[in-house]
Protein backbone atom coordinates (compact mmCIF):
# COMPACT_ATOMS: atom_id res chain seq x y z
CA UNK A 1 0.00 0.00 0.00
CA UNK A 2 1.31 3.21 -0.71
CA UNK A 3 1.71 5.46 1.83
CA UNK A 4 0.50 8.81 2.09
CA UNK A 5 1.92 12.17 3.33
CA UNK A 6 -1.99 13.75 4.90
CA UNK A 7 -3.72 11.23 7.57
CA UNK A 8 -7.55 10.93 6.76
CA UNK A 9 -9.34 14.49 7.40
CA UNK A 10 -12.70 15.82 8.09
CA UNK A 11 -13.05 18.66 6.19
CA UNK A 12 -16.43 20.63 6.99
CA UNK A 13 -17.48 23.21 4.15
CA UNK A 14 -16.08 23.31 0.82
CA UNK A 15 -15.82 26.92 0.01
CA UNK A 16 -12.79 28.82 -1.94
CA UNK A 17 -10.63 28.19 0.71
CA UNK A 18 -11.48 24.71 1.82
CA UNK A 19 -11.52 23.63 -2.15
CA UNK A 20 -7.94 25.17 -2.05
CA UNK A 21 -6.69 23.32 0.98
CA UNK A 22 -8.20 19.88 -0.17
CA UNK A 23 -6.15 20.37 -3.64
CA UNK A 24 -3.10 20.66 -1.66
CA UNK A 25 -3.23 17.63 0.44
CA UNK A 26 -4.71 15.91 -2.66
CA UNK A 27 -1.14 16.96 -4.61
CA UNK A 28 0.78 15.35 -1.40
CA UNK A 29 -0.98 12.17 -0.86
CA UNK A 30 -4.42 12.26 0.83
CA UNK A 31 -5.52 8.68 3.05
CA UNK A 32 -9.24 8.44 2.54
CA UNK A 33 -11.48 11.77 3.58
CA UNK A 34 -14.55 13.35 4.04
CA UNK A 35 -15.86 16.11 2.78
CA UNK A 36 -18.87 17.54 3.76
CA UNK A 37 -20.92 20.21 2.06
CA UNK A 38 -24.80 20.46 0.96
CA UNK A 39 -24.30 22.50 -1.85
CA UNK A 40 -20.96 22.83 -3.77
CA UNK A 41 -19.61 19.85 -6.01
CA UNK A 42 -16.53 18.02 -5.12
CA UNK A 43 -14.30 17.73 -7.61
CA UNK A 44 -14.07 13.88 -8.19
CA UNK A 45 -11.24 12.33 -6.35
CA UNK A 46 -11.77 8.14 -5.16
CA UNK A 47 -9.73 9.40 -1.82
CA UNK A 48 -12.63 11.93 -0.31
CA UNK A 49 -16.20 10.57 0.23
CA UNK A 50 -18.41 13.54 -0.26
CA UNK A 51 -21.50 13.86 2.44
CA UNK A 52 -24.34 16.73 2.94
CA UNK A 53 -24.58 16.89 6.21
CA UNK A 54 -22.57 15.19 9.81
CA UNK A 55 -25.51 12.62 9.92
CA UNK A 56 -23.91 11.00 6.65
CA UNK A 57 -20.59 10.85 7.87
CA UNK A 58 -19.65 7.22 8.22
CA UNK A 59 -19.46 5.92 11.45
CA UNK A 60 -16.14 4.08 11.61
CA UNK A 61 -14.72 7.02 10.36
CA UNK A 62 -11.64 8.66 12.66
CA UNK A 63 -10.08 11.72 11.16
CA UNK A 64 -6.69 12.79 12.61
CA UNK A 65 -7.83 16.55 11.84
CA UNK A 66 -11.39 18.25 11.52
CA UNK A 67 -11.19 21.67 9.96
CA UNK A 68 -13.93 23.68 10.12
CA UNK A 69 -14.03 25.92 7.10
CA UNK A 70 -17.52 26.72 7.44
CA UNK A 71 -18.90 30.25 6.99
CA UNK A 72 -18.56 32.29 10.75
CA UNK A 73 -22.41 33.10 10.75
CA UNK A 74 -23.07 29.49 10.11
CA UNK A 75 -20.95 28.26 12.91
CA UNK A 76 -23.14 28.24 15.78
CA UNK A 77 -25.59 26.12 13.92
CA UNK A 78 -22.67 24.12 12.17
CA UNK A 79 -19.78 23.13 14.82
CA UNK A 80 -22.59 21.20 17.74
CA UNK A 81 -22.46 18.09 14.94
CA UNK A 82 -18.76 18.01 15.26
CA UNK A 83 -18.12 17.71 19.24
CA UNK A 84 -18.18 14.40 18.95
CA UNK A 85 -14.96 14.88 17.13
CA UNK A 86 -13.24 17.03 19.75
CA UNK A 87 -10.92 15.30 22.64
CA UNK A 88 -10.49 13.09 19.33
CA UNK A 89 -9.03 14.82 16.43
CA UNK A 90 -7.21 18.31 16.39
CA UNK A 91 -10.09 21.06 15.40
CA UNK A 92 -8.93 23.68 12.74
CA UNK A 93 -10.81 26.68 11.98
CA UNK A 94 -10.11 28.97 9.65
CA UNK A 95 -13.05 31.15 9.96
CA UNK A 96 -12.79 34.55 10.68
CA UNK A 97 -13.79 36.13 13.82
CA UNK A 98 -14.22 32.75 16.06
CA UNK A 99 -11.64 32.69 18.91
CA UNK A 100 -10.33 29.63 20.88
CA UNK A 101 -12.49 29.84 23.57
CA UNK A 102 -15.52 30.48 21.73
CA UNK A 103 -15.20 27.40 19.47
CA UNK A 104 -14.17 25.46 22.71
CA UNK A 105 -17.74 26.79 24.56
CA UNK A 106 -19.37 24.94 21.22
CA UNK A 107 -17.24 22.09 20.77
CA UNK A 108 -16.34 21.20 24.26
CA UNK A 109 -13.65 21.98 26.63
CA UNK A 110 -11.94 18.88 25.51
CA UNK A 111 -11.61 20.43 22.03
CA UNK A 112 -7.71 20.68 20.97
CA UNK A 113 -8.44 23.71 18.46
CA UNK A 114 -5.91 25.17 16.29
CA UNK A 115 -7.04 29.02 15.27
CA UNK A 116 -5.82 29.92 11.63
CA UNK A 117 -6.20 32.60 8.96
CA UNK A 118 -5.30 31.66 5.28
CA UNK A 119 -5.17 33.91 2.61
CA UNK A 120 -6.37 33.64 -0.88
CA UNK A 121 -3.13 32.81 -2.73
CA UNK A 122 -3.72 29.56 -1.51
CA UNK A 123 -5.27 28.92 -4.46
CA UNK A 124 -2.07 28.83 -6.25
CA UNK A 125 -0.04 27.32 -3.04
CA UNK A 126 1.38 30.70 -2.69
CA UNK A 127 -0.61 31.45 0.53
CA UNK A 128 0.71 32.53 4.34
CA UNK A 129 -1.24 31.09 7.16
CA UNK A 130 -1.10 32.27 10.58
CA UNK A 131 -1.80 30.01 13.37
CA UNK A 132 -2.39 29.77 16.84
CA UNK A 133 -2.57 26.81 18.87
CA UNK A 134 -5.14 26.62 21.57
CA UNK A 135 -5.16 24.87 25.26
CA UNK A 136 -4.11 21.13 25.15
CA UNK A 137 -3.00 21.14 21.33
CA UNK A 138 -0.16 18.63 21.87
CA UNK A 139 2.82 18.64 19.77
CA UNK A 140 1.53 16.61 17.46
CA UNK A 141 -1.23 17.80 16.44
CA UNK A 142 0.21 21.09 16.06
CA UNK A 143 2.37 19.01 13.52
CA UNK A 144 -0.23 18.03 11.85
CA UNK A 145 -1.83 21.46 11.41
CA UNK A 146 1.26 22.50 10.18
CA UNK A 147 1.55 20.09 7.58
CA UNK A 148 -1.94 20.43 6.55
CA UNK A 149 -1.57 24.08 6.33
CA UNK A 150 1.76 24.26 4.56
CA UNK A 151 -0.04 22.37 1.63
CA UNK A 152 -1.31 25.49 0.65
CA UNK A 153 1.82 27.98 1.31
CA UNK A 154 4.05 29.03 4.10
CA UNK A 155 2.87 28.94 7.43
CA UNK A 156 3.81 31.06 10.51
CA UNK A 157 2.99 30.79 14.11
CA UNK A 158 2.20 33.12 17.29
CA UNK A 159 1.22 32.45 20.86
CA UNK A 160 -0.74 35.59 21.16
CA UNK A 161 -4.35 34.88 19.91
CA UNK A 162 -4.85 38.73 20.00
CA UNK A 163 -2.78 39.24 17.06
CA UNK A 164 -4.94 37.52 14.85
CA UNK A 165 -6.80 41.00 14.30
CA UNK A 166 -3.84 42.38 13.09
CA UNK A 167 -3.00 39.41 10.76
CA UNK A 168 -6.53 38.92 9.12
CA UNK A 169 -6.17 42.99 8.57
CA UNK A 170 -2.66 42.78 6.80
CA UNK A 171 -2.18 39.43 5.20
CA UNK A 172 -6.11 37.97 5.31
CA UNK A 173 -6.88 40.93 3.60
CA UNK A 174 -3.64 41.76 2.10
CA UNK A 175 -4.53 40.02 -1.47
CA UNK A 176 -7.51 42.56 -1.77
CA UNK A 177 -5.13 45.33 -1.54
CA UNK A 178 -3.11 44.15 -4.10
CA UNK A 179 -5.26 43.90 -6.42
CA UNK A 180 -6.70 46.97 -5.49
CA UNK A 181 -3.02 48.74 -6.67
CA UNK A 182 -3.41 46.31 -10.24
CA UNK A 183 -6.85 47.86 -11.02
CA UNK A 184 -5.79 51.87 -10.22
CA UNK A 185 -2.38 51.25 -11.99
CA UNK A 186 -4.45 49.34 -15.01
CA UNK A 187 -7.06 52.35 -15.11
CA UNK A 188 -4.25 54.91 -14.95
CA UNK A 189 -2.41 53.10 -17.84
CA UNK A 190 -5.79 53.60 -19.83
CA UNK A 191 -5.98 57.04 -18.59
CA UNK A 192 -2.74 58.02 -20.58
CA UNK A 193 -3.77 56.60 -23.49
CA UNK A 194 -2.76 53.18 -23.10
CA UNK A 195 -5.31 50.41 -24.99
CA UNK A 196 -6.78 48.58 -22.50
CA UNK A 197 -5.48 44.75 -23.00
CA UNK A 198 -2.04 46.64 -22.85
CA UNK A 199 -3.20 48.46 -19.70
CA UNK A 200 -4.43 45.19 -17.79
CA UNK A 201 -1.04 43.39 -19.34
CA UNK A 202 1.05 45.71 -17.92
CA UNK A 203 -0.40 46.42 -14.18
CA UNK A 204 -1.23 42.36 -13.72
CA UNK A 205 2.76 41.54 -14.64
CA UNK A 206 3.95 44.43 -12.82
CA UNK A 207 2.65 43.36 -9.88
CA UNK A 208 2.74 39.57 -10.16
CA UNK A 209 6.79 40.00 -11.17
CA UNK A 210 7.54 42.54 -8.49
CA UNK A 211 6.36 39.84 -5.80
CA UNK A 212 8.21 37.33 -7.67
CA UNK A 213 11.28 39.51 -7.26
CA UNK A 214 10.38 40.36 -3.81
CA UNK A 215 9.76 36.78 -2.77
CA UNK A 216 13.32 35.65 -4.80
CA UNK A 217 15.21 38.73 -2.99
CA UNK A 218 17.07 38.89 0.29
CA UNK A 219 16.76 42.43 0.18
CA UNK A 220 13.93 44.29 1.76
CA UNK A 221 10.93 45.81 0.42
CA UNK A 222 12.56 49.62 0.78
CA UNK A 223 15.69 48.29 -0.44
CA UNK A 224 14.12 47.17 -3.70
CA UNK A 225 12.13 50.04 -4.09
CA UNK A 226 15.43 52.47 -3.86
CA UNK A 227 17.00 50.47 -6.55
CA UNK A 228 13.84 51.27 -9.12
CA UNK A 229 14.11 55.19 -7.67
CA UNK A 230 16.66 56.76 -9.95
CA UNK A 231 17.35 60.35 -8.57
CA UNK A 232 15.39 62.83 -9.88
CA UNK A 233 14.06 60.38 -12.42
CA UNK A 234 10.37 59.57 -12.90
CA UNK A 235 9.78 56.91 -10.33
CA UNK A 236 11.11 59.59 -7.97
CA UNK A 237 8.37 61.81 -9.09
CA UNK A 238 5.77 59.84 -8.88
CA UNK A 239 6.90 58.43 -5.67
CA UNK A 240 7.26 62.27 -4.12
CA UNK A 241 2.94 62.05 -4.36
CA UNK A 242 2.35 58.73 -2.91
CA UNK A 243 4.47 58.78 0.11
CA UNK A 244 3.13 62.29 0.97
CA UNK A 245 2.27 63.00 4.59
CA UNK A 246 -1.30 62.39 3.49
CA UNK A 247 -0.64 59.67 1.03
CA UNK A 248 0.26 56.23 1.37
CA UNK A 249 2.25 56.46 4.82
CA UNK A 250 -1.03 57.55 6.07
CA UNK A 251 -3.54 55.51 4.48
CA UNK A 252 -2.40 52.20 4.76
CA UNK A 253 -1.67 52.15 8.72
CA UNK A 254 -5.71 54.00 8.84
CA UNK A 255 -6.72 51.09 6.25
CA UNK A 256 -4.82 48.07 8.41
CA UNK A 257 -6.37 50.25 11.96
CA UNK A 258 -9.81 49.94 10.70
CA UNK A 259 -9.71 46.18 9.43
CA UNK A 260 -8.28 44.74 13.30
CA UNK A 261 -10.69 46.56 14.90
CA UNK A 262 -13.60 45.24 12.58
CA UNK A 263 -11.69 41.56 13.18
CA UNK A 264 -12.04 42.53 16.98
CA UNK A 265 -15.91 43.63 16.90
CA UNK A 266 -16.36 40.13 14.48
CA UNK A 267 -14.93 38.19 17.68
CA UNK A 268 -16.53 39.65 19.99
CA UNK A 269 -13.25 41.55 21.21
Amino acid sequence: MTKTAIPPILLVGFGKMGGAMLAGWRERGLAPSVAVDPQLPLPPGPEVTVVADAAAIPADFAPAAVVLAVKPQNAAAVLPHYARYAGKAVMISIMAGRTIAGLRAVLGEQAAVVRAMPNTPAAVRQGITVGCAGPGVTAAQRALADTLLSAIGKVAWIDDEALIDAVTAISGGGPAYVFLLAELLEQAAIAQGIPADLARLMARQTVSGSGALLAASPEDAAALRRAVTSPKGTTERALAVLMAEDAWPALVPRAIAAATERSRELSGG
